[in-house]
């Protein structure tokens, strides 16, 4: 990481243009969940979920801003961490951040017959498994991700429409409001498994291709065009860190590409099943509910 700090400037680096507003969400969220929140009449916030919102801006900042976003175009498994930071770790902290009250007051705010239809489509949950993992497996083919690498506009709708999908398909996952749109806590975790088989195949490509699939990594005078849009105008591109003695490329492009499917399949993996967990914890407190838990009281006594 060294020589990225010599080479890069600090706008470069540390992208203030993505930091500064996800801190004024940041601030927005606590002015909504304590001095704003007697006129939602919402509960309190407690500190478990305040932790996972910012949790989720720090996530997110490090998946699309931070040193990592330079180390992302110049190394593919970086990149990849960049993904997993932003839509498997960010998005479902995001929703378990939120709480409730907060969500019940935005859908109340905008329903109308139209944004109910449309709601009932969109959140559905299987438009929702096709669609994150069709555009995220539509990203990973080569020539789409060295289109989208090189056009900075188109790349950042797409990375919003990724994130919009992550969050739809989380939903399905988490249950924020158990009673809008629910899914049986069996379909859950079913639906958790239907994920886990649908991206595997973008991973299988990265994995066992033969040779470099992303011109973005190989190609010097592509790489220079992707890398510029890191920096500011009239920057020069410093080549050295894309090859040569000093380069930061510390694996050849293929083993980086490997890498980079074996991180990602392991962390989805990972998320995946800690979200199981969560799911069953869920499922076990509903029963415990209904059936309700054996006391002293309820124990015959049995006389001689």
């Amino acid at each position: 990481m060294e020589i990225l700090f010599d080479t890069f400037s600090f706008r470069a680096l540390w992208t203030p243009e993505l930091f500064i507003p996800l801190f004024a969400i940041g601030i927005l969220y606590f002015l909504l969940i304590s001095r704003w929140r007697s006129f939602t009449l919402g509960e309190r916030v407690p500190l478990k979920q305040r932790f996972y919102f910012v949790s989720a801006l720090v996530a997110l900042y490090l998946g699309w801003g931070s040193p990592l976003y330079i180390a992302g175009h110049i190394m593919i498994s970086f990149h990849m961490a960049q993904m997993v930071l932003a839509y498997f770790v960010a998005v479902p902290l995001f929703l378990l951040g939120i709480p409730s009250w907060m969500f019940r007051t935005l859908i109340e705010r905008w329903r109308t017959p139209a944004t109910e239809q449309i709601a009932r489509f969109v959140w559905s949950p299987i438009v929702a498994l096709f669609l994150f993992n069709g555009l995220f497996s539509l990203y990973h083919v080569p020539f789409m991700f060295d289109t989208l690498m090189q056009n900075t506009i188109l790349h950042s709708f797409y990375e919003y429409g990724l994130f919009l999908s992550a969050a739809l398909m989380w939903w399905h996952m988490i249950a924020p409001l158990p009673n809008m749109f629910p899914l049986s806590d069996l379909r859950r975790i079913g639906y958790i498994f239907a994920n886990g088989i649908l991206i595997t195949p973008a991973c299988a490509l990265i994995i066992f291709a033969p040779a470099p699939l992303y011109q973005t990594y190989i190609d010097p005078s592509i790489w220079a065009s992707v890398m510029a849009f890191c920096l500011p105008a009239g920057a020069e591109v410093p080549l050295n860190v894309f090859a040569g003695p000093d380069s930061f490329r510390f694996l050849e492009p293929r083993m980086d590409q490997q890498l980079a499917g074996v991180f990602m399949k392991i962390a989805q993996e990972l998320m995946y099943g800690f979200t199981i967990g969560y799911v069953f914890k869920q499922w076990l407190s509903k029963e415990k509910q209904q059936d309700g838990e054996l006391t002293i009281s309820d124990v015959p006594v049995v006389k001689p």
